[in-house]
């Protein structure tokens, strides 16, 4: 990806998980700031530059839920809000 391609992504990863039963609200961001192009002007995506939050309807109970790096874990952590 690049600073280029990042809106893109974000808005294909959000159509992608909208598409998941019971999904009622989805938003994802993408960390630029983390972003080290290669020599050939694109880097990797990676999972701590990722920030995401959805809202699942179902059976009447509303849940939130959201994923963002955990910096102490050294890893992505989902967890309800």
């Amino acid at each position: 990806m690049s600073e280029r391609t990042a809106a893109s992504l974000e808005q294909a990863m959000q159509e992608s998980i909208s598409l998941q039963p019971y999904v009622r609200a989805v938003a994802v961001s993408i960390n630029r700031k983390m972003l080290q192009e290669n020599v050939f002007g694109y880097g990797e995506l990676e999972g701590c530059m990722i920030f995401a939050e959805v809202e699942i309807d179902y059976e009447s109970e509303v849940v939130r839920a959201r994923l963002e790096y955990d910096a102490e874990k050294s890893y992505p952590m989902m967890r309800l809000v």
